[in-house]
């Protein structure tokens, strides 16, 4: 049976368009104004994300005061994209996080994520926000027998770090495995419920959240200036860097870690057939798999998968449709209700940079590098962030301190450069001899305009919209995501729409508009 990608049927939001988040559907707008007015602060914030809103909260209850600054919307970034699991059962971790750190840094990522599922039921429970979460166990699942092993030596490291592991041969799941590893007592939740809540209680009492207000660059001399795109000014004693990549390339952030997309469908279902935990897969073609509940009682299958860099795959419609047989296949789906796909930036070590933006600067902080597990570790951040801010002692700081040695002479990362730099030289090649002419409707084409570079997209009344190729951050040419219709760039994942406007950072320019 063919899988039909229906139209939302929300009620409030009736002319939405299929391709969009959940968490971004099934709630309101958010409406704060955007930044007018030369002001000064305690702590800016940039990026309301969970990171950064979770951040901004913690250093309020504690007495600083606090601007938020959102180039788009409130929690409608890499937060608002989310699975929304919050574990610190990150797949298969802990064996290698033991070989490769050592025991001691190991059980310090374990703590420091455990700790973060409290810090956010704490906050859930003392401001008494309606978000959804719940206590659920979380797996990681293997179907394959040269797999179970490595599940097996799994839950013998995290047992060994006092980590809530046991190794279980029945999953509670529709399907058979083999087993799997199961971390008790974690959580999910909705994000933006959640963000929206707490960005409700940052603003006031001399705390500001301020949206739709892009910072281009910030000056740590002195008093720290954050410069903003129409002109004004914020001075602050701190500033905090929450973008899921810094804005500003001082500390190579770009060069420490790799930008990953990865695709999420969802299935409304009876709510009797909601999931009995979180589950994830082993393996390149692992599936990430939970139920979250909705506004009209029925339950919401969410199954994520089919990651890849960003601007590295020319098949990103396909990837949808891979996850759609797999909802097909395993749990009898006939329609798929909800499509998106979200971003990441993934750290060479697995392990998110928090502190210092460098070692020079001593005012402005950065949290980046989530990997993928962006729930428990932005919140992780967002307690180190506080601490370090408050001159206070924290006993995980060094595991995941910005500034430590980058290990950029691992496989890995010299790989990864070596393609950065190979994009950079070759993609200049790709549609050399082509005119934006040769775009067919609905497409997007790489193609030349005298000795410029051009992002050429044809919509399907046939209107040639037509931008520069060359992404503002640091060069590099863009490529063309065909399930997004967007503009991608493969080195740095800076994301644009056909018209050019900035869908992802780094980039804080868009791409220059080109004449037909």
């Amino acid at each position: 049976m063919e899988l039909v990608f229906s139209e939302y049927s929300l009620a409030m939001s009736p002319h939405l368009e299929a391709h969009q988040s959940f968490w971004i559907a099934s709630t309101l707008p958010s409406t704060y104004p955007a930044l007018s007015q030369d002001i000064v602060t305690d702590v800016v914030v940039v990026g309301a994300g969970l990171a950064g809103i979770t951040t901004a909260m913690l250093l309020k209850r504690a007495g600083k005061r606090v601007v938020v600054l959102e180039a788009e919307r409130v929690g409608q970034g890499a937060s608002g994209h989310t699975t929304a699991k919050v574990t610190s059962l990150h797949q298969l971790k802990y064996h290698d996080l033991i070989k490769n750190k050592g025991a001691d840094e190991a059980q310090w990522y374990g703590e420091s994520n455990q700790a973060a599922i409290e810090q956010m039921a704490k906050l859930v429970k003392e401001e008494q926000i309606d978000c959804d979460f719940e206590r659920k166990d979380a797996y990681t699942f293997s179907e394959a027998p040269d797999l179970l092993n490595q599940v097996k030596d799994e839950v013998e490291a995290a047992q060994s770090l006092g980590l809530p592991a046991t190794f279980e041969r029945q999953v509670p799941l529709s399907f058979e495995t083999l087993g799997a590893i199961k971390f008790s007592n974690q959580a999910q939740f909705h994000p933006r419920k959640y963000l929206l809540a707490l960005a409700a209680k940052i603003d006031g009492d001399g705390s500001h959240v301020f949206e739709q207000t892009r910072v281009m660059t910030v000056d740590d001399d002195g008093p720290v200036h954050v410069r903003i795109q129409n002109g004004c000014t914020i001075t602050a004693q701190d500033v905090v860097m929450t973008t899921n990549l810094p804005i500003l390339d001082q500390g190579l952030y770009f060069a420490k870690t790799y930008p990953q997309r990865s695709y999420l469908i969802g299935i409304k279902m009876a709510a009797k057939h909601a999931l009995n935990g979180m589950f994830i897969g082993t393996g390149d073609k692992y599936r990430s798999i939970r139920t979250t509940p909705m506004d009209d009682g029925s339950a919401l299958l969410l199954i994520g998968g089919e990651g890849h860099k960003v601007g590295e795959a020319d098949d990103t419609p396909q990837r949808f449709e891979r996850l759609a047989a797999y909802a097909q296949e395993r749990f009898g789906a006939t329609q798929i209700d909800y499509y998106w796909s979200s971003q990441d930036f993934v750290s060479f070590d697995k392990v998110p940079y928090v502190g210092s933006l460098t070692p020079v600067n001593q005012h402005i902080y950065v949290a980046t590098g989530f990997s993928l597990w962006g729930m428990s570790n932005s919140t992780v951040a967002a307690m180190l962030l506080r601490d370090r801010l408050l001159g206070q002692k924290n006993p995980w700081a060094s595991l995941y301190d910005s500034t430590r040695s980058t290990p950029f002479m691992t496989t890995a990362s010299l790989q990864n450069n070596l393609d950065v730099g190979t994009r950079w030289v070759g993609d200049r090649l790709k549609g050399l001899f082509d005119s934006p002419q040769q775009t067919e409707p609905g497409a997007g084409k790489l193609a030349s305009q005298g000795i410029d570079k051009v992002a050429a997209y044809r919509d399907e009344a046939g209107e040639l919209h037509q931008v520069s190729a060359v992404c503002p951050h640091l060069g590099c040419i863009v490529a063309w995501n065909a399930a997004e219709k967007s503009w991608d760039c493969p080195c740095h994942g800076s994301r644009f729409d056909v018209e050019g406007q900035i869908l992802h950072g780094p980039a804080v320019k868009p791409l220059a508009a080109k004449d037909a």
